[in-house]
């Protein structure tokens, strides 16, 4: 099944690219509001939202892990300039508060991750199972059985008025400085990683997407409210490509096994399984620094046989040297490269929306690709694989 980017999404993207041209001098005289942006998915949003009225600094650039990024002295200064910072909260940015700090910042912060329903953190990772003595039960897994949240129904994210009303989203004052984002996150210790008790990769699924776009939406007005018409504007048409490639997801793995299961190096899609159910197991937990020991690997094989798991998936910000170990070891192949944290410098993987549908699209075809894969000990069909994992 062909992939492609909404139409509306595509056009979009060519217009901010050629608005300078077209907009001329009074473009320049206009000056835009100055955002920085943890990382690389908030600040492709920002560009989303803010079109030509914004200017962002992304701290963490492409194909860059911002669970291991450390500050440069260039990180506090453009702080200091900024009209706004939008991070994403839930502990994910164990460095910025310290940043924070440095850079004296007292304006307004949003924190993309406000309203999103929580998921705590952990439950598949392998080194975590072990640690709790968990079974491998599905029903773990049943969409219905998380906080409540059904993605089955997508009626709650269908409107501006839910997701979009200004009311909704309106109290943003809470997190007008740092401090209160240290409130936020509930942990006061943000340089370490531990990265808390819920998973902070809530961007891979599409729908709490839709309440990042709405929280930065909100931060953009409170800071520039004479260009609210702008932001809310295009706030609305950037939600409708969000819920359209959603949708696009749905279809594109309804025809895949029930809680199929796939192996990842760290285990950060744990959102992503609970909106499009598939079940992604790791060998250690969120930390992309952490080094499985024998034994994990060892389990990891055993678990790869017992349960015929039927691929294995690299990332783009993690070496491929575990999952070329343990391809080795099973015969299971490895399907292709996922992203989660970093977006690509280019191409289709260089945007928020590309980055998801280019996931839905890999596994959809290492999937079904899989299917009838017979798990002996054969190395032959991995021999020729393509270990580019640049993007």
């Amino acid at each position: 099944m062909p992939l492609s980017l909404p139409h509306a999404f595509v056009k979009r993207h060519a217009w901010i690219a050629l608005t300078g041209l077209a907009l001329g001098p009074q473009a320049v005289a206009d000056e835009p509001t100055q955002v920085v942006a943890s990382f690389s998915v908030l600040a492709d949003m920002v560009r989303n939202v803010g079109g030509d009225r914004v200017e962002v600094t992304s701290l963490v650039g492409p194909d860059s892990d911002p669970h291991v990024y450390s500050p440069r002295p260039t990180d506090a200064r453009a702080l200091a300039e900024a009209d706004l910072v939008v991070l994403n909260g839930l502990q994910f940015e164990g460095w910025m508060t310290r940043l924070l700090d440095a850079s004296g910042y007292q304006g307004k912060t949003v924190v993309a991750t406000d309203g999103v329903p929580l998921l705590a953190y952990g439950g598949q990772s392998l080194h975590r199972q072990k640690e709790e003595g968990a079974e491998h039960d599905h029903k773990e897994h049943d969409h219905e059985e998380h906080d409540g949240h059904d993605h089955d129904s997508h009626e709650e994210h269908d409107s501006h008025e839910e997701h979009g009303g200004h009311e909704e989203h309106g109290g943003h004052g809470d997190h007008d400085s740092h401090e209160d984002h240290e409130d936020h996150d509930g942990h006061d210790d943000h340089d370490s990683h531990d990265h808390g008790e819920y998973d902070p990769h809530a961007w891979l699924d599409l729908s709490a997407g839709l309440i990042y776009v709405a929280n930065i939406r909100d931060g953009l007005i409170a800071v520039d409210p004479d260009n609210s018409e702008h932001y809310a504007s295009r706030a609305d048409s950037y939600m409708e490509d969000i819920q359209a490639a959603h949708d696009q997801v749905l279809a594109l793995l309804d025809d895949l096994p029930e809680h199929a299961q796939v192996i990842v190096g760290h285990d950060a899609f744990g959102h992503f399984s609970r909106a499009y159910g598939i079940d992604f197991l790791s060998p250690v937990g969120l930390s992309t620094e952490a080094e499985p020991s024998a034994a994990d690997i060892a389990r990891m094989v055993d678990v790869i046989r017992e349960r015929q798991i039927p691929a294995l998936f690299v990332e783009n910000m993690s070496s491929p040297a575990l999952m070329e170990q343990l391809s080795e070891e099973t015969g299971v192949p490895i399907a292709g490269s996922l992203y989660n944290g970093a977006l690509s410098e280019e191409g289709m993987t260089s945007h928020y929306l590309g980055m998801i549908l280019h996931n839905a699209e890999v596994l959809h075809q290492g999937l079904v690709d899989a299917e009838g894969h017979d798990h002996d000990d054969s190395h032959d069909h991995h021999d020729g694989h393509d270990h580019d994992h640049d993007h």
